[in-house]
């Protein structure tokens, strides 16, 4: 059964505030929240919130009904994550207390090199990790939610699969949404005679409402429903190797065979009275999470307000910060040594807020990481993309983000299997100080090797207060995936929003290079905008980002779940 807060839905209303501040600030109004103490599940699709909702329903728990909702999401839409890419996942066990972090992110082929992307000259070669199979590198969905399943899952792994083979199988109508990501990537779709076939009639574009069937992809689901190792050693993996043997790709039946997620400590870490954890890496966000919470310190924000100019500058600030060490010491921890105790330090977040003048916006020329030296002296040890959350009646929690990276990801099928494959290839520093896809910089710690896992900005995290469950939440969107969810936290924990305030309140985000404020349009008022010109901010003003969803636990014991009113996703709970 559904319980619902408010008869909120989603629109935009304007408040005229010509007199006051010359222009008119647009408020994006949250969606429906859903109450429940039985279960809940959030994601960016309702047909993938309703296959999770179901499978706990039948007396799954949560991590039965992630792995539903993730496969389902596979289906419904494939833009932004599928089989064929990979993400990572936090897990907290209501019998333990304890939060676990399994990494089945992408990692590159045997026969990856460092200058695989370079012309003979050095230079970039455009679209390369972008487009194409050679972009591709092994996926790790399904090792990484059968690994899960199989040891923290209740019910049959053939039942968790059944609704995502129902829905590729039977089919389901496409959204404006889809519609439009198609349409964003048609030029590399057509190239691929696989993916033509699946996501185009003939190379024209679906229409809102019409059916898609991928009857390859509900053959595939159902070899996988009787033994997902197929996608690594059986027929699944012998249809890839064999596509990309012939297309130009580099991965291998042998890469496939290797494949193994990896269970890691996650990053976590106390602000104020909550502590707060999330994935470590190869992904920035738990890192790059923490940083700014420790910048941000003891500051009174609330008292300062959510948009006015100050609160605004010093999270800008942080958040230049942060990326700048981003770009130089982040990488995959098999590979190299990041300095995780160091850059979450409470010690080095006041060093680092020490050098914000909360008068003046810094150049990033003038930010730069600090030195290791430095650094070492905090040391006190001896992008489209999806997210999906989920609580089930124990109060066991999963915040799971996963991706193909591009819309579509490299936009090629592996003939006959209807599995996407992704372009996370692209996620690794081609060369030193070219941005990628989504413009971040990235240096000689996240440069491509054989076997290796590619930086992730993707930001699962877990709240918990005295102990107990407070807060899960994430999003999609590259790069500001880590300010997104740095943001819903902040809404959630500082400034006492409910849930579908958190997810749906306007948002901002820099990432030191390029050197820009990015604000949603419509969400702070030309007055604010102003003042953070004259203190030296370049804004760009963008439309809604980040597809965000969230599920928090109020005082008195009621689950609330509310996906974010950008996207098309829906909290569904009974």
């Amino acid at each position: 059964m559904f319980f619902k807060l408010s008869g909120k839905v989603r629109i935009y209303t304007c408040f005229l505030t010509v007199l006051l501040f010359g222009g008119c600030q647009q408020q994006l109004q949250p969606k429906l929240q859903q109450r429940s103490k039985q279960g809940m599940v959030v994601s960016a699709h309702p047909l993938a919130s309703a296959a999770g909702l179901r499978v706990l329903q039948e007396g799954g728990n949560a991590v039965d009904a992630a792995a539903a909702t993730a496969l389902a999401i596979s289906v419904v839409e494939p833009f932004s994550a599928g089989i064929g890419g990979g993400g990572f996942l936090l897990l907290r066990r209501a019998e333990t207390g304890t939060v676990q972090a399994l990494d089945f992110r992408e990692r590159s082929p045997k026969r990856a090199t460092r200058d695989m992307y370079l012309d003979k000259q050095g230079k970039v070669r455009p679209r390369l990790s972008l487009d194409g199979h050679l972009a591709a590198g092994i996926p790790g969905t399904v090792a990484g939610l059968y690994t899960v399943h199989r040891e923290y899952g209740r019910l049959p792994w053939a039942q968790v699969v059944a609704q995502a083979i129902a829905l590729a199988e039977n089919g389901f109508p496409v959204s404006s949404r889809f519609t439009k990501a198609v349409g964003g990537r048609v030029d590399a779709i057509k190239k691929n005679r696989a993916a033509r076939d699946i996501f185009t009639r003939g190379g024209i574009l679906y229409q809102p409402g019409e059916l898609l069937v991928q009857r390859d992809l509900a053959r595939t689901l159902r070899q996988i429903s009787q033994n997902p190792q197929s996608f690594y050693r059986g027929d699944i993996a012998r249809a890839i190797a064999s596509d990309m043997a012939k297309n130009g790709g580099i991965i291998t039946l042998e890469d496939l065979k290797k494949y193994t997620p990896i269970w890691r400590n996650p990053v976590c870490g106390n602000f104020r009275a909550y502590q707060i954890c999330a994935m470590s890496p190869p992904s920035s966000g738990g890192v790059h999470l923490l940083e700014i919470l420790n910048i941000l310190g003891d500051t009174d924000l609330k008292r300062l307000g959510r948009k006015s100019p100050d609160t605004l500058h010093l999270l800008a600030e942080s958040m230049r910060i942060a990326y700048a060490d981003r770009a130089e010491y982040l990488g995959d921890p098999d590979f190299v040594s990041v300095p995780v105790k160091a850059l979450t330090s409470r010690n080095y977040g006041k060093f680092r807020r020490s050098q914000i003048d909360m008068t003046t916006a810094k150049p990033s020329t003038e930010v730069k990481a600090v030195d290791a030296k430095t650094l070492s002296r905090f040391v006190r040890e001896s992008p489209e993309t999806t997210h999906l959350t989920v609580v089930d009646s124990d109060r066991n929690v999963v915040s799971l983000t996963f991706t193909v990276n591009g819309g579509f990801g490299a936009a090629v099928v592996a003939a006959g299997t209807g599995i996407l494959l992704n372009n996370e290839m692209d996620d690794f520093a081609a060369a030193p100080g070219v941005p990628n896809l989504f413009g971040l910089v990235g240096g000689e710690a996240n440069s491509i090797a054989p076997g290796k896992t590619p930086l992730s900005s993707m930001t699962p995290v877990i709240v918990t207060e005295n102990g107990k469950f407070r807060l899960a939440a994430g999003a999609p969107g590259g790069s500001t995936i880590i300010t997104t969810v740095l943001q819903i936290v902040l809404n959630v924990l500082v400034y006492d929003m409910d849930v579908g305030e958190a997810v749906s309140a306007p948002r901002i985000h820099h990432q030191w290079l390029p050197d820009r404020l990015m604000v949603e349009r419509g969400g702070f008022d030309a007055a604010t905008l102003s003042e953070l010109r004259r203190r030296g901010h370049q804004i760009v003003e963008r439309d809604g980002w980040g597809n965000a969803n969230a599920i928090v636990l109020t005082p008195d014991g009621w689950l609330e779940g509310a996906a974010d009113p950008r996207g098309e996703g829906e909290a569904k709970g009974f």
